[in-house]
Parts: structure tokens; sequence; C-alpha cells
């Protein structure tokens, strides 16, 4: 398949879905290696990057989206009046946070962190779709890990979270030195 058509084809999934699509279900689906989507969704990315548009390609994790870019989010807001994102309170991303950088991590270690009960704070985030449970711990009363999810990753605009922890080294050598 030519690359600039393919560039056309990844695009009308992402944009069809309005759901990410995982780029093994675009490689599965077009018989093409996984390595070829990657490169072509890196060129779609620098395309929308280059040129103004309303809307970028997303990369959340290993899945692909496209979504407005958030300058032009206020005239869409206007227009559309929809309900802007619900914000967290400062506990919620405290242990949100917690959870980001320790995961998979248990409600006792978080607590042991924070110094305070964090019991709704999860229920909270759980019911927000941020984090989830992924597995449980192999100790008495097998306790839960809980660790982020991929809409997580796309509320904060992350690619993933090792961007994150990457991102926040840096800064904080660029300090100290």
């Amino acid at each position: 398949m030519d690359g600039e058509f393919l560039m056309a084809v990844i695009e009308a999934i992402a944009f069809s879905s309005g759901e990410p699509v995982s780029i093994k279900e675009i490689s599965n689906a077009l018989g093409i290696s996984q390595e070829e989507i990657i490169n072509t969704i890196e060129n779609l990315k620098m395309e929308y990057e280059k040129i103004s548009r309303g809307i970028f390609l997303s990369i959340i994790g290993e899945k692909i989206r496209l979504t407005t870019k958030p300058e032009v989010f206020p005239y869409l807001e206007k227009l559309f009046k929809q309900k802007t994102k619900v914000k967290l309170k400062r506990a919620a991303l405290e242990t949100l946070a917690i959870i980001m950088f320790k995961q998979p991590i248990t409600k006792t270690e978080i607590e042991m962190i924070r110094g305070v009960n964090v019991e709704k704070t999860l229920n909270s985030l759980i019911e927000k779709g941020l984090i989830k449970e992924v597995d449980r711990l192999d100790a008495p009363g097998k306790p839960i890990l809980y660790g982020i999810t991929d809409y997580c990753l796309e509320y904060f605009g992350l690619e993933s979270i090792e961007k994150l922890k990457d991102e926040y080294e840096n800064r904080k050598n660029a300090e100290t030195n």
C-alpha cells in the first residue's frame, strides 16, 4: 500500500472510531506490520504538526486517536456548550500521582505515603475511569494492586508513563544544575 494512501486509511480509521484504536488492531485489519503502522503514524503526526489544523493525532499507550488541539477547545465549548472535564481535587491528584509513579501499588502503600485514608479517593478515581484494579498481591488478604488506565493518559494528554517519568527526571536534573 502506498505511504500516502496508508496515512489516509489510518486517519480515516482514527476519525471513524471516535475511541482510541490499538496499533495492533490496525496492523491486523490492514495486514501490515506494526512497525510500518507506527512509522506511518509518526509521519501523520508530523503532518498535523506542520500545518495549521484544529485536530491532531494522539498516541495513548499503544493506541491512537484523533483529538482536538487544546488551543481550539474554547471555541468548540462555546458552540456546543459541552461539559468540560471534571476538575480533580488535590487529594485525588496526589493519590493519582502516587499511582502513576509507583504502579502497581496497594491502597495500604498509598496510605503510608500520603498519611491519610484514601478509600473514597480511590473509589472516585475508579468511578472517573482514571485507575483500575490491575492485579492482586500474593499476600494475606490478597490486596488489590492499582494502576492507571489508558483514559488517564488521555485525560492528561500523555503518551506514556515512561515519557512522564523521563520529563520529570529531566526537569529535576535541570533544577539541580
